[in-house]
């Protein structure tokens, strides 16, 4: 009897939840052949241009968010170059052009071939000679990279020491040549000017080119040397002119040391002193170019280059001597004064912005003496 009951229960359980089943499909299937009536057109509009102005936000986010991607991924790649050590502006290594390989093999072959028959000269000196002394002292500024051969990239506050160290060498070169042109005495020196007015004259005008010089190279922020171009090009050339400048009434100095009676002594000695003293100037020239990502290589060809005046200007000067002795004086003091000027106005001020005052008097002022103490010792030889 309660098996019965229980049955009967649970048939009208089952019969209950299979109604509400169908009901329940059936709403659903009313509901899907209900289809919706279109929206008004100016709803559809105003919907259309929600949904594009949507689309055009959401491109402009996706657009940024690409571009910031792509810088991230620039930065992360240039943090990858640092770290490895292959970006080109962090590398310690430079190339050597294929010009600067070119001329120092026609430096090499030009060397062999101008050999005098001796070296020391027999009697009169010949302008093989003179050439050929004027050359070796040139070819001796090129030495002032050895120092720096070594060295490891020079971050900032280095810089601005070699800067520091360059002008205090080019102060002392640039008073040896205004004192050289002041004490000038020469027997066949046939001026009647003074030689301090002379080096005072020439002074000015010293000044005046180097200026003149820096003028136009602000109005050329094109030009470029050794790969270099705006305001590192423009100081590179300033230092150039200035040491070719001073090569000029080196060269004359060595072609009328050949012309006296005791020319074959005098003009060996004296080359010799210059080759000596130009060690240090290729040195200023170097540490000026070295930290501006130049090679070693190129650097001392620029040494030299600076220095080519000196063989160039001493043969005319030893066969034309008497017509060059009157303007020694001169070109002592335009030298002097544009080397004063590069030393005091453009390598101090940056060394100055590079490190601190006191950096820069400490180490210029260490450079100045012993460049003086050095010129000192080779004017006291060549007197005796």
């Amino acid at each position: 009897m309660v098996e019965t009951r229980r049955s009967h229960k649970k048939k009208e359980q089952d019969s209950i939840m299979s109604a509400d089943d169908n009901h329940k499909s059936t709403d659903r299937m009313e509901n899907e052949m209900v289809s919706p009536l279109p929206p008004p057109p100016s709803q559809l509009s105003e919907t259309s241009n929600g949904n594009d102005a949507d689309l055009i936000k959401k491109n402009k986010v996706e657009g940024s968010n690409g571009t910031n991607n792509h810088v991230v991924s620039s930065q992360d790649e240039k943090g990858k170059e640092d770290m490895t050590g292959h970006d080109d502006t962090t590398s310690n290594f430079v190339e050597t052009p294929i010009l600067t390989t070119v001329s120092l093999i026609l430096i090499a072959l030009i060397s062999y071939f101008t050999y005098p028959d001796s070296l020391q000269p027999v009697g009169r000196p010949t302008l093989n000679h003179v050439w050929y002394f004027g050359w070796i002292s040139a070819l001796s500024t090129g030495l002032g990279v050895l120092p720096l051969i070594f060295s490891p990239r020079l971050d900032t506050w280095w810089v601005g020491v070699t800067n520091a160290i360059a002008a205090g060498m080019m102060m002392a070169a640039s008073y040896s040549l205004v004192m050289e042109g002041i004490t000038f005495t020469e027997k066949e020196d046939s001026s009647s000017i003074s030689p301090l007015l002379r080096t005072a004259i020439g002074s000015c005008l010293g000044l005046l080119f180097i200026l003149s010089t820096k003028s136009f190279l602000e109005k050329h922020e094109e030009l470029k040397v050794a790969g270099l171009a705006g305001a590192d090009a423009r100081k590179v050339l300033l230092i150039i002119f200035v040491m070719t400048l001073h090569s000029f009434s080196e060269g004359i100095g060595i072609g009328v040391s050949f012309g006296g009676s005791n020319g074959s002594e005098l003009g060996v000695f004296i080359s010799a002193s210059l080759a000596i003293h130009n060690v240090p100037e290729g040195l200023a020239v170097a540490i000026v170019l070295l930290p501006r990502k130049i090679s070693k290589l190129t650097a001392a060809l620029w040494c030299i280059v600076t220095s080519l005046p000196q063989p160039l200007m001493a043969v005319p000067a030893f066969l034309f001597v008497h017509a060059f002795i009157p303007f020694l004086p001169v070109g002592l003091g335009f030298a002097g004064g544009a080397m004063a000027w590069v030393a005091l106005f453009e390598l101090l001020m940056e060394a100055i912005e590079d490190t601190n005052v006191l950096t820069t008097g400490l180490f210029s002022s260490i450079s100045l003496g012993v460049m003086l103490k050095m010129q000192d010792m080779i004017d006291q030889g060549s007197r005796h």
